[in-house]
């Protein structure tokens, strides 16, 4: 059960710590202290409903296929060395975020659609949470362990970037921070890609 737990932990930290649409909304929005908790709750309830409908959705298909589950473990732990590799690219470039001080506040209601639509018209968030979470979940021993896990990781990142936001925001203005977490996730991915391939 803790492994899978882990698991799902590992993964969704890495690909959602990345910098991408969806985070780089949340952060300007924590930064301007506008709406940034609702928006925060919003992007973690979306993330799991995904990942857990990607689970438990793909459990099904691949428990009845021994030919889809190994397609699923070799293309997840391909598309994960893929990714931390990518993550590895980056370290070695610059990245920061910077902070958009001259957009007006907005009401709630605008800023929660603006976050629905950056989180669910963003095709990279469906290959992201319902096809490589999701494949991966269903093959854990413990797919709603798993779940857990990937919820827990979008509530810790989500929550870390609406409370801490400005209180980081000069230290995640540096290259060098980014650097780091790219190296975190490259880890992450190449941990859970050599068990995926050592499980076969």
């Amino acid at each position: 059960m803790w492994q899978s737990y882990v698991n799902g932990l590992l993964v969704a930290l890495g690909l959602i710590m990345a910098i991408g649409a969806q985070n780089a909304f949340v952060l300007a929005q924590s930064l301007r202290r506008e709406h940034h908790l609702p928006v925060a709750a919003l992007c973690v309830t979306c993330d799991a409903l995904l990942v857990a409908a990607g689970v438990f959705g793909l459990a099904t298909l691949l428990a009845q296929s021994p030919l889809l589950l190994s397609i699923a473990r070799w293309g997840g732990a391909v598309f994960l060395l893929w990714y931390g590799s990518q993550a590895l690219r980056r370290a070695f470039s610059k990245q920061s975020l910077q902070r958009d001080e001259k957009q007006a506040a907005r009401s709630l209601r605008t800023v929660l659609l603006s976050a629905l639509a950056v989180t669910l018209l963003n095709p990279h968030v469906y290959l992201d949470t319902v096809l490589l979470i999701g494949s991966l979940g269903a093959q854990q021993s413990v797919p709603g362990a798993y779940v857990m896990g990937a919820a827990s990781a979008s509530l810790l990142w989500f929550s870390v970037l609406a409370i801490g936001a400005a209180w980081l925001a000069p230290w995640l203005a540096r290259p060098a921070t980014w650097r780091v977490l790219d190296l975190l996730v490259a880890v992450m991915m190449f941990t859970v890609a050599m068990q995926l391939i050592v499980s076969g």
